[in-house]
């Protein structure tokens, strides 16, 4: 259990989280609200994470990991401030979501999957996220972006940038 204490701000987080476990009268009932609050609170959910919602839940570690890797929304790594989800079902693929890819590759410097060195940005892909009409689409965070093309990524890029500079 000491481990989870060596997470970036864990002191100040862990009582947030456990007040939040606290709140419920059935906990083992509420695994996926916990999961998403203690996500919020630290980024994304390490394995000493959660070992550690196992035990305030009071259930094996392997059912809590289960559900992490079930569902797509958690992250067991650590990401980027800005996640870039680029669609890639059919409708988008088709309109040429692999060259805003190979672009986001190119101008990030990583891969699918990967985050940048500053940590300002992780770039994934999805197989839809159901705007088929915007077709091309990329989503950063819980914006949409439709109709993009690969001359656009500068630009989506340094809009982010830019507001890291002004919120500096």
């Amino acid at each position: 259990m000491e481990d989870v204490y060596k997470l970036e701000n864990a002191e100040e987080l862990l009582p947030v989280l456990d007040t939040f476990i606290d709140s419920f009268p059935n906990k083992k009932d509420e695994v996926i609200a916990v999961l998403h609050k203690a996500q919020d609170l630290f980024g994304y959910l390490p394995s000493e994470l959660q070992l550690y919602i196992a035990r305030k839940l009071d259930l094996p570690a392997a059912h809590i990991y289960g559900v992490v890797t079930f569902y797509s929304y958690f992250n067991e790594e650590k990401r980027g401030k800005y996640t870039i989800n680029i669609c890639m079902g059919t409708a988008c693929f088709v309109k040429g979501a692999d060259k805003v890819m190979n672009e986001f590759h190119r101008i990030l410097g990583i891969k699918t999957g990967e985050t940048t060195p500053d940590n300002l940005f992780t770039l994934t892909d999805v197989r839809c996220i159901g705007a088929c009409g915007l077709a091309p689409v990329v989503m950063v965070n819980d914006k949409v972006f439709g109709h993009i093309h690969a001359e656009d990524v500068p630009g989506i890029i340094e809009s982010y940038k830019n507001r890291e500079k002004e919120e500096a």
